[in-house]
């Protein structure tokens, strides 16, 4: 407790602790028929530049999908002005931790798809969100389902390979996708058709690449398609690592991970030495976009920290 027989000088180093407020970031999407995706897109900037909050946002004439991160007070402001346009009065926004330095600024744009799969003309969106999608199953009912048909149930990874590396439903399969697009490939190759008549489990971080994966799989002939409620956030959020889910969960921001609890799983491998680790880096040659994983051993002795293509061609 702060009182005036303190010291001066230590009541203002206390005020200065008390106010400092902790920072968080939002993770959102909703699909819902937008007349006029610019419209709303002017208002989420002046939204978020009036609360200092940055991320991404991308909108579309099907929706939102966006991720943002600021104080919490100032996050918490954003969301009650966001969820009194009608349209996006029921979103569920996804809570996690944050240091207030994961977006360096503000990008807001539109687009053809809220998430790109790249086939805009295949997906409907009504009032309802998407049509036709896989059966949405809360974090409890996953278990239930794998606890009734057992191995029968196939987990599907809606994410590209490297998120993958290090973390993933049990026995998942995850496909050789290095973009969102490679999706739709990968799905005609005929790589999966024997699981056609098999119960899938689709998956992702929060749930939006499942609402259209789901519809691109039950188009082209998988039987008994479901998703995650709230994809892996929600999932590790209720089981943590005590159940289905295994490992780190690549994000896109500057963290690049988080775990559920204090004994996740160390799934990947340092792309230096083999050894095990979790930790995405960037390539630090600015004309190289690869991410790639390096265990803390050969970050220590490593500068600056490179892919290891650049590195074998000394970039």
């Amino acid at each position: 407790m702060i009182n005036n027989a303190m010291p001066i000088i230590l009541r203002k180093i206390l005020r200065k602790i008390v106010s400092i407020e902790p920072s968080k970031i939002v993770l959102f999407y909703k699909f819902t028929p937008l007349a006029d995706p610019e419209a709303i897109r002017l208002w989420q900037r002046a939204l978020c530049e009036r609360f200092n909050l940055n991320g991404r946002i991308i909108i579309s004439k099907d929706g939102i999908n966006g991720t943002v991160g600021g104080l919490m007070t100032n996050i918490k402001k954003y969301l009650r002005a966001t969820k009194e346009f009608a349209p996006f009065k029921e979103i569920d926004f996804k809570w996690s931790e944050a240091l207030g330095d994961e977006f360096p600024r503000l990008v807001i744009r539109v687009r053809d798809e809220i998430v790109t799969f790249g086939e805009p003309d295949e997906i409907i969106v009504n009032q309802d969100g998407v049509v036709g999608g896989g059966v949405h199953l809360k974090p409890s009912e996953v278990n239930e389902l794998v606890a009734r048909r057992g191995d029968e149930v196939i987990f599907f990874d809606g994410r590209s390979a490297h998120e993958a590396r290090i973390g993933r439903f049990k026995n998942a399969v995850i496909t050789d996708a290095v973009t969102t697009p490679d999706f739709i490939n990968e799905l005609e190759s005929g790589k999966y058709d024997h699981l056609k008549s098999k119960p899938i489990v689709t998956y992702c971080t929060g749930g939006i690449r499942c609402e259209v994966l789901s519809v691109l799989m039950k188009n082209r002939g998988f039987k008994e398609v479901y998703q995650i409620d709230g994809g892996i956030v929600r999932y590790g959020e209720a089981f943590g690592d005590d159940a289905l889910w295994e490992g780190s969960l690549y994000v896109f921001d500057k963290r690049l991970k988080i775990d559920f609890s204090d004994h996740a799983k160390v799934l990947g491998s340092c792309d230096y030495c083999s050894g095990s680790t979790n930790q995405f880096y960037d390539c630090a040659n600015l004309e190289c976009r690869c991410l790639f994983l390096v265990c803390a051993t050969c970050a220590a002795k490593t500068s600056p920290i490179t892919c290891p293509s650049c590195r074998a061609k000394n970039i």
